[in-house]
């Protein structure tokens, strides 16, 4: 990767993605790609940031030709619960944009990274240790485009040598940027009330156990597999990545080892319950150690330590 665009580089992933690849590969190497919101901070001033809506393929490809990108991490996605009462929007921006960043990749010669997720599993998929082949049969819009992405993300490689690569991600945790209507938001969302109420209304019944991972681990996962010799890559679209499963419960009681007046009750989400009752578990992540040396840093134990660490200094200061 020498030049590189982030599509949805203000969404959660893409707006520390962005900033981790400039610390990387240079500030003016990688543009913020955008389509409504404007970066601000840090993110607008580091670098390049050009208006590139994904459903537009003329934007895409105007600004691959203006810097000369060689990558396309294409982040652009209705989540989840979202998806459920947008479902064509969905569709649209997940199967859309991602046909039109494989057009421009194959006249431009780019590699293209297009996230898929836990939500591509569903009915009859094994639910604990998930293997990395294994039956797909998603029971949302969000989940049916991601097995649809990673099916056409694959057929790119196989039919016109497109470099597509791309990783399963699980529920992500962040302290920077808040997630958009997921069904694992609660997990981020808990820090955030832990702290500023001590207590929280979980959306998920307990024993609702998913797969889940620390932001900084993401976004490793984004570029290792970008930066892996392509030669013992066996799978390409998606790897399987995990880095801890655990349900409300085993949440909220890591939360009280540091706060421990906090208080967690229930008020299911019967949509939200019925996405998550669907998906994993916990996934099998095997392919991903062993093709290209997936490794994750972080479990629940220091994530929490770091996310109230983090969250309760914005809090101080007034910025939560």
């Amino acid at each position: 990767m020498k030049n590189i665009l982030v599509i949805g580089s203000v969404g959660q992933i893409g707006s520390e993605l962005t900033l981790e690849l400039r610390k990387r590969y240079g500030n003016g190497n990688v543009v913020a790609g955008y389509r409504s919101t404007l970066p601000t901070g840090e993110l607008l001033e580091s670098g390049p940031a050009e208006v590139v809506d994904a459903t537009n393929a003329q934007q895409i490809a105007d600004v691959v030709k203006k810097y000369k990108i060689d990558t396309i991490y294409n982040l652009a996605a209705i989540l989840s619960a979202v998806g459920e009462s947008k479902p064509q929007v969905a569709w649209n921006i997940g199967i859309g944009g991602l046909m039109n960043c494989l057009e421009v990749a194959r006249e431009y010669g780019c590699a293209v990274s297009t996230p898929s997720s836990i939500g591509a599993f569903g009915g009859g998929t094994p639910l604990d240790n998930t293997p990395q082949d294994t039956i797909m049969r998603p029971q949302t819009m969000y989940g049916v485009s991601k097995v649809a992405g990673e099916l056409l993300s694959d057929y790119y490689f196989k039919r016109f040598g497109v470099d597509t690569r791309s990783v399963r991600y699980p529920g992500i945790i962040s302290n920077v940027t808040l997630p958009g209507g997921g069904t694992t938001d609660y997990a981020v969302e808990i820090y955030y009330e832990a702290i500023k109420h001590k207590k929280f209304t979980c959306p998920l019944g307990a024993g609702t156990y998913l797969d889940m991972m620390y932001m900084p681990d993401a976004i490793d996962a984004a570029i290792d597999l970008m930066e892996a010799d392509p030669s013992k890559l066996k799978h390409r679209n998606s790897f399987n990545v995990t880095a801890m499963s655990f349900d409300p419960e085993i949440i909220a009681a890591e939360i009280k080892k540091h706060i421990p007046g906090f208080e967690m009750t229930y008020n299911v989400d019967p949509m939200k319950q019925a996405i998550a009752n669907s998906w994993p578990n916990s996934m099998d992540d095997s392919c991903a150690r062993h093709e290209w040396g997936w490794n994750p840093k972080w479990n629940l134990r220091a994530m929490t330590e770091d996310m109230l660490k983090v969250i309760g200094e914005k809090h101080a200061k007034g910025l939560i």
